[in-house]
């Protein structure tokens, strides 16, 4: 147990980040295929620590995200995917009072 949280609210929690990554990020297009589901799960883990034990806002999520999509995945910076970054990392935020309340 991390900071008063049990193991299944952390599960809960972790599975939540996951849908944003694939809903709203999913800089690779991958949601479309099944199978792929899981491919973002490692960066989904250290966003949800970000969130949650370091307190990370809005804008070092960002940052996260981009560098991932740009510098990790050799993606183009389009300003639709920094976009989807933006808006991938305000709904984490926004999410972190429901995490910390089950």
């Amino acid at each position: 147990m991390s900071h008063g949280r049990n193991k299944y609210q952390s599960r809960e929690s972790r599975g939540r980040v996951r849908e944003v990554f694939l809903r709203d990020w999913d800089p690779m297009g991958i949601s479309d295929f099944p199978g792929f589901d899981h491919e973002y799960d490692n960066y989904a883990d250290r966003a949800y620590v970000m969130l949650m034990d370091e307190n990370a806002g809005t804008e070092e999520i960002y940052s996260y995200l981009v560098e991932i999509a740009f510098g990790h995945m050799g993606l183009t910076g389009t300003p639709k995917l920094r976009a989807r970054c933006r808006t991938a990392a305000e709904r984490l935020v926004f999410l972190r009072p429901e995490f910390l309340t089950h």
